[in-house]
C-alpha cells in the first residue's frame, strides 16, 4: 500500500511538474562532474569538499524551486466581451498562501492545447500572504470559442540552474465576436435613406396619439379620452403612437453551395457591423440566421445576443435544392409591415432569387470594402 501511494505521488508530481537544465545549470553539472572524477582520481580532501558544495547547491536549488511553485492561487481574468482582431486585455490574479515564505522570480504563461503562450508576465517577487493582479494585452485574430486549457508557472529560482514548470489545470473560455468594421459611406447614405423611407407609424407606448378605439374589457381606465367618449356618449380609448418606430430585419443565410470560408467569415463581420450600426441609430434589431430567428428587440443586451449568435454560426454545405425555411419565405411580409429587411449575401445563391426581389435592399460583401 505504501509503495503505491509513493508511486501515484511521483505519477501526479511528474504530470504537473517538469524540471530542465538552462544552459549555465548544464555547465555546473559538467564542472561537477569533472571534479568529482578528479577527487575520485586524487584522493584531494579539498576537491571532496569542493565537490559535496556543488552538490548541495543542486539539491537547494530543487528544493526552494518547489517552494516558490507551491500554495500559489492563480485565476484568470478575461474581458467581458471581446472581438476578434479588437486589442482588449486579460489578466491573472495571483495568491501566495504560503504563511512565511515568499515567491521570487515566476514566469505566467497561457496554455492553448499543447502550447504554451507567453504573455509577458514576470514576478521578481511576491510577498507571503500577498495577492497581485497581472494585466497583458489580448489580440484574437478570429471569432468563436477560444479555449484555454490552462496555466504554466515557470521558476528560475535560485541560481539559474534549472527551470522547473508546474501546470495547473485551469480551463476558460471566451466567445469572441465577429470583428466590427466601419461600414462606407456610401453603404451608410443608402441604408439611411432607406430607414426614413420604410418608418411608419406603430402602435406602441408612447406620447403621441396614433388611434381612438372603443373601448374593451381589460383596458385601463387612465387610457379613456373622456371629451371624445362624451361627445360619442360611448367610451372611447386612445392608443399611443410608439416613440421609437424603426425596425430592421437583417438577414444572413448560411447554406453555402461549395465551401469558402473567407467569404462567409467577411459576410458575418460585414452582418455584425450592419447590427452595430442600426445600434447606434436606435433601431430594434432582428436577426435571421440560417434557420435560426432573433427577434426584434433593442439595448446593449440584445446586441450581444447577437453578435454571441454571428460568432457562433458556421456554413452550412447544403444541397443546393434545399427549401427555404418559412422565416425566409416571410421576409416580404416583413417588408410590407415596415420593416427595413437586409439580405447580407455571402455568395450568390439561385435559391435566394425569390427573397432578393422581396426585401428593401440586398448587401453584397464587396460593399463592405
Amino acid at each position: 500500500m505504501r509503495f503505491e501511494k509513493i508511486r501515484e505521488f511521483f505519477r501526479w508530481f511528474y504530470r504537473y511538474r517538469s524540471i530542465r537544465l538552462t544552459p549555465d545549470g548544464a555547465r555546473f553539472v559538467l564542472l561537477t562532474l569533472a571534479i568529482g572524477v578528479a577527487a575520485i582520481n586524487t584522493g584531494n580532501n579539498l576537491l571532496y569538499l569542493l565537490l559535496a558544495m556543488m552538490l548541495s547547491l543542486i539539491v537547494m536549488s530543487g528544493l526552494l524551486s518547489e517552494q516558490c511553485l507551491r500554495q500559489l492561487e492563480i485565476q484568470r481574468r478575461l474581458p467581458l466581451e471581446a472581438f476578434a482582431n479588437r486589442p482588449t486585455s486579460g489578466g491573472f490574479s495571483i495568491a501566495n498562501r504560503k504563511p512565511r515564505l515568499p515567491t521570487f522570480s515566476l514566469r505566467v504563461m497561457d496554455v492553448i492545447g499543447s502550447t504554451a503562450i507567453d504573455r509577458g508576465i514576470h514576478l521578481l517577487h511576491l510577498p507571503p500572504q500577498a495577492v497581485t493582479i497581472q494585466s497583458y494585452p489580448l489580440l484574437i485574430p478570429h471569432r468563436g470559442r477560444y479555449r484555454l486549457d490552462g496555466i504554466k508557472l515557470l521558476t528560475k529560482f535560485p541560481f539559474g540552474l534549472f527551470l522547473k514548470a508546474a501546470n495547473l489545470p485551469l480551463k476558460d473560455e471566451l466567445v469572441v465576436y465577429p470583428e466590427i468594421r466601419p461600414l462606407p459611406e456610401s453603404l451608410v447614405h443608402d441604408l439611411t435613406a432607406l430607414g426614413h423611407e420604410q418608418s411608419v407609424s406603430r402602435r406602441g407606448p408612447g406620447v403621441a396619439l396614433y388611434n381612438l378605439r372603443g373601448y374593451r374589457a381589460g383596458d385601463e381606465s387612465r387610457a379613456i379620452h373622456w371629451k371624445t367618449s362624451a361627445r360619442q356618449a360611448r367610451l372611447m380609448v386612445k392608443e399611443t403612437e410608439a416613440e421609437d418606430q424603426r425596425h430592421v430585419t437583417l438577414a444572413l443565410p448560411t447554406a453555402m453551395p461549395h465551401a469558402d470560408d473567407a467569404t462567409f467569415e467577411k459576410a458575418v463581420s460585414l452582418t455584425a457591423s450592419l447590427a452595430a450600426f442600426f445600434y447606434e441609430q436606435g433601431y430594434a434589431i432582428c436577426l435571421i440566421l440560417g434557420a435560426t430567428v432573433i427577434p426584434h428587440d433593442s439595448g446593449q443586451a440584445h446586441l450581444h445576443r447577437l453578435f454571441h449568435a454571428l460568432a457562433l454560426c458556421r456554413p452550412d454545405l447544403t444541397s443546393p435544392s434545399a427549401a427555404l425555411s418559412d422565416p425566409w419565405l416571410a421576409l416580404g411580409e416583413r417588408t410590407e409591415q415596415g420593416d427595413l429587411t437586409l439580405l447580407v449575401l455571402p455568395c450568390e445563391d439561385p435559391q435566394l432569387a425569390r427573397v432578393r426581389a422581396q426585401v428593401s435592399r440586398v448587401v453584397r460583401i464587396s460593399e463592405s470594402s
